[in-house]
């Protein structure tokens, strides 16, 4: 049986293999555009972000689910459907509030981590403060787009 923490850090996994697709397809749906530019910028920071969580997660050892990932990759297939739609739509809106949920799902994973820290040792010497920091600048960042958007996109006509 896989250890919890192993299947909480691969289920994250998977949540940053959607994120990472979903930026690249905003970048792609944006290029020269503030959006899109937002989009490369987010896109570098998940994936330096992804890359820490999977050495973390093969330190720990065992709990990946090749049908989690699957199936965070499939359904960002289907959410880029829905983005091929028009500048300033719903689906953009529902993209950009979906990333910002995903980085508070991050924050909260490293905050995890950081009080587990001290109890374990396999977590010791990551600087969970910075990659929290990270994550709560990474939010304010798409939070004020999404909240942009909202404006454009959910205002009476």
């Amino acid at each position: 049986m896989d250890h919890p923490l192993a299947i909480y850090l691969h289920d994250h996994l998977a949540g940053a293999t959607l994120a990472i697709d979903l930026l690249k397809a905003l970048q792609d749906k944006y290029p020269g555009d503030p959006l899109g530019d937002l989009a490369a910028l987010i896109l570098k920071e998940v994936e330096a972000d992804r890359t820490t969580l999977k050495n973390l997660a093969d330190r720990i050892g065992t709990g990946s689910d090749r049908l989690k990932e699957f199936s965070a990759w499939m359904s960002e297939k289907v959410s880029r459907i829905k983005l091929t739609s028009d500048s300033h739509s719903l689906a953009t809106f529902e993209a950009l509030e979906f990333l910002a949920l995903g980085i508070l799902g991050k924050l909260a994973l490293w905050d995890a981590l950081k009080a587990l820290q001290e109890v374990d040792s396999r977590l010791q010497g990551m600087n969970f403060d910075h990659l929290a920091s990270r994550a709560r600048t990474q939010h304010d960042q798409v939070e004020e787009r999404r909240l942009a958007e909202a404006r454009i996109v959910l205002a009476p006509r």
